[in-house]
């Protein structure tokens, strides 16, 4: 295979933001994605801030930071935005030569990681400058070749898309029905009509009118939590959650059929629900349904907005006793075995297209491993 020398097809792109024209301010992610960026500006200036358009790449030198990966990505956005100066932003010199989507398939591929990480050099930090980023040898076939392994990159690509929008609009439905099942009370009555607006008998509570037959409680009548544990540290095939879901997956598991709960920082109090085993690291809390109403379970602690309900004056933190001890209204065990078949059906389809996901995911990796031997 002829590689070829990547700094003879890039070039450096250093435009500041001198006038103040551009506000969108981005950042550069891990997973290779430029997303609005959460720094705290407040009285910064942002003139020494850097210009990026569509079509150029901005990446973090600093690897010592990023575990296993260097945080890289292409801007597809038709506007300008700004990055931070600590970011080295280039731009492909001829796209009929490289294609920029073809470029960041490469660096989307574990091995460019694994690279960048064995070229960085420093005492205090390791840093993949931008020497090391134009001696990277990739292979770069005829520009039809690179356009045709893109589309196919992409086809997958917009499946993916598709279906996170589809789960999304699922999650949406189930929201929707739990509000209007127990926080509206129009659930279907012995007749199919609207509880409430067809006349159901309420009764005076410590949450104001509630369907007879429903009664306050808390939170740990329902569902018991316990704290997650230290990952281990062999790779393997069980998902591990931390606050922000799946981190990474490993050989053993502690937990199945539960709802995980983000613990601390700034995901705390996100949700995610895993039907198989897993593993619920110390960043998590594993919500354990004492019946099997896993759905209503999964709804009602959407419902409760957790984040607000966190403590702790450095970053937020949510504890089992919190957990614990919030108010709820419990439902008739009719109602809830209602909601929960009713909600089963939705999920059954989340989980279809979540797991057509992962395969079109693995497609994408395969994909990706195959540049290193792609011929004309």
């Amino acid at each position: 295979m002829n590689y070829k020398l990547l700094g003879n097809y890039i070039r450096e792109v250093n435009i500041r933001n001198t006038e103040l024209k551009v506000e969108n301010l981005l950042g550069v992610s891990i997973q290779k994605a430029m997303i609005p960026s959460i720094a705290n500006t407040v009285g910064t200036d942002m003139s020494t801030y850097k210009i990026v358009k569509q079509g150029q790449f901005a990446y973090g030198p600093v690897t010592s930071r990023n575990g296993d990966k260097i945080s890289i990505a292409l801007l597809n956005e038709d506007s300008e935005s700004i990055i931070s100066q600590a970011y080295i932003s280039f731009e492909v010199i001829d796209i009929e030569k490289l294609l920029p989507e073809y470029l960041m398939m490469w660096f989307r591929r574990p091995e460019f990681d694994r690279y960048a990480r064995f070229k960085s050099h420093g005492s205090t930090r390791e840093i993949f400058d931008w020497d090391e980023m134009c001696n990277t040898k990739l292979p770069i076939p005829s520009p039809e070749k690179q356009r045709e392994i893109v589309a196919e990159y992409n086809t997958l690509q917009n499946r993916i898309n598709l279906n996170k929008q589809l789960i999304q609009k699922l999650e949406e439905t189930a929201q929707t029905i739990y509000k209007q099942w127990f926080v509206d009370f129009e659930f279907p009555n012995k007749e199919g009509k609207p509880y409430k607006n067809s006349g159901g008998e309420m009764m005076e509570s410590e949450f104001g009118e509630v369907p007879k037959g429903w009664r306050k409680g808390k939170l740990k009548e329902i569902i018991s939590f316990y704290n997650g544990k230290v990952k281990p540290s062999n790779q393997g095939k069980y998902p591990v959650y931390g606050g922000n879901g799946i981190v990474e997956y490993v050989d053993s598991y502690n937990d199945e059929n539960t709802i995980i709960v983000g613990r601390v920082g700034a995901y705390c109090g996100s949700l995610f629900l895993e039907k198989n085993r897993c593993w619920i690291s110390d960043n998590a809390i594993s919500a354990k349904p004492l019946k099997n109403i896993i759905m209503f379970c999964l709804y009602t602690l959407h419902n409760l907005n957790l984040n607000e309900r966190s403590e702790g004056t450095g970053q937020p933190l949510i504890t089992q006793t919190i957990l614990n001890n919030i108010d709820i209204v419990i439902p008739s065990e009719k109602v809830i075995q209602a909601f929960e078949e009713k909600i089963s059906i939705i999920n059954k389809n989340v989980r279809l297209f979540a797991q057509q996901d992962k395969k079109l995911t693995e497609l994408q990796s395969l994909l990706l491993s195959k540049m290193a031997r792609i011929e004309n």
